[in-house]
């Protein structure tokens, strides 16, 4: 699980390795905490037989100790990075490590970003990742972290999706309930526990963001199937708290071109969760392979 580290934390330190077998029970619990009941995951898929989803270890980073700082008071998931380049199967055997890749200071925050990559057990690599975790100085931990008026300011609100596009993407609506959370962000804590959250300086839960990101994956394993699996990259901001009262968010995409990949082509795509009033939460790019 993480853990604050017990010493400085630098670009290139290595949190370890680990391994698993995917099961089905694993996907049933991804399954039941984002709602995605995709038949791939049970019945088979293009792939010769069922599937895991595309973000199975999601949060893998997290299950890594040692890269967090100090004061975990009014933490926040900033960024997330995908590249997708094989499927993971049901019953599969996989490795995973954990690096720091890189740290900097932005606008009052100190930010980790860690860096996971996971093999086949043939030694394969399957996926990369990196997580941008922001986190404030040492010494601040009164008042309110992030509070829900910081939305409303213009510089928290994002257009997407505006100009000249070559194809939209069947938005995704997604209901988000106290359930989903407790599934999605297991134990007691700031992501589906009320007075958790308040204790980490937030005045409601604080839906995890790798769910919305999640959310997305769905969205673009829905439209391009094989080819987000084998081939797809995502690079997302989460640029407002999704709050555990706001319901759930609705998915959208839109590719802004089609370019020449060998005999394929690559779908360049915008996407974004957005809350019921337009409120952007999780802005970015992302692209996959086509026929």
């Amino acid at each position: 699980m993480v853990t604050v580290a017990k010493g400085d934390v630098q670009v290139g330190l290595d949190l370890g390795a680990h391994e698993y077998e995917i099961t089905p029970e694993q996907v049933r619990d991804y399954a039941e905490g984002v709602d995605d009941h995709n038949t791939w995951y049970t019945e088979g898929s293009p792939f010769g037989g069922p599937v895991a989803p595309a973000l199975i270890l999601h949060s893998e980073c997290y299950r890594f100790g040692g890269w967090y700082l100090p004061n975990i008071w009014g933490n926040l998931h900033a960024r997330q990075e995908w590249e997708l380049f094989a499927p993971i199967m049901i019953g599969d055997k996989v490795s995973t490590r954990a690096t720091v890749v890189d740290r900097y200071v932005k606008r009052g925050r100190d930010y980790v970003v860690n860096g996971v990559q996971v093999f086949g057990a043939d030694g394969r690599l399957i996926s990369r990742g990196r997580t941008y975790q922001s986190f404030l100085p040492e010494g601040v931990e009164q008042g309110m972290a992030v509070d829900k008026e910081r939305e409303k300011r213009s510089d928290r609100r994002f257009d997407a999706g505006a100009g000249e596009v070559a194809e939209e993407i069947p938005p995704l609506e997604k209901t988000v309930t106290l359930e989903m959370c407790k599934k999605f962000s297991q134990g007691t804590n700031y992501h589906n526990d009320l007075e958790s959250a308040k204790k980490m300086g937030f005045p409601d839960i604080v839906v995890q963001g790798m769910m919305s990101v999640c959310f997305l994956s769905e969205l673009m394993t829905r439209r391009f199937g094989e080819g987000w699996y084998q081939g797809g990259r995502m690079s997302v901001n989460l640029v407002n708290v999704l709050w555990g009262s706001d319901g759930g968010v609705a998915c959208r995409g839109v590719v802004r071109e089609f370019t020449a990949e060998g005999a394929l082509r690559r779908a360049h795509c915008e996407i974004w969760a957005e809350k019921g009033d337009g409120t952007k939460v999780t802005v970015g790019t992302a692209s996959a392979v086509v026929a």
